[in-house]
């Protein structure tokens, strides 16, 4: 039997490459909305954060995300992002 390759992601706040299925994917739908997909399997562009809502500020400082989707996020995504993940951790 073959064995399933892991998938690595990047961190778009802390620059570390993770198994895919230990970050969480933040995606922008193609309306141009976005929010966190914690399914993985949502339609549009993703990128990758850690379950840590300091990685989320470090993104938001560095403007990663804003890059990532060529598009400008305003705080209230940010903190509602940072409250989905921090739902998610537990």
């Amino acid at each position: 039997m073959k064995a399933k390759k892991e998938i690595k992601r990047m961190c778009v706040g802390c620059g570390q490459m993770f198994d895919k299925r230990e970050l969480i994917r933040v995606v922008k739908s193609p309306e141009g909305e976005i929010g966190i997909d914690l399914t993985g399997k949502k339609n549009g562009r993703g990128a990758y954060i850690c379950n840590n809502p300091e990685c989320l500020k470090k993104a938001k400082k560095r403007k990663s995300l804003e890059r990532a989707f060529s598009v400008k996020i305003d705080d209230e995504l940010y903190s509602k992002m940072e409250e989905e993940i921090l739902n998610a951790k537990g």
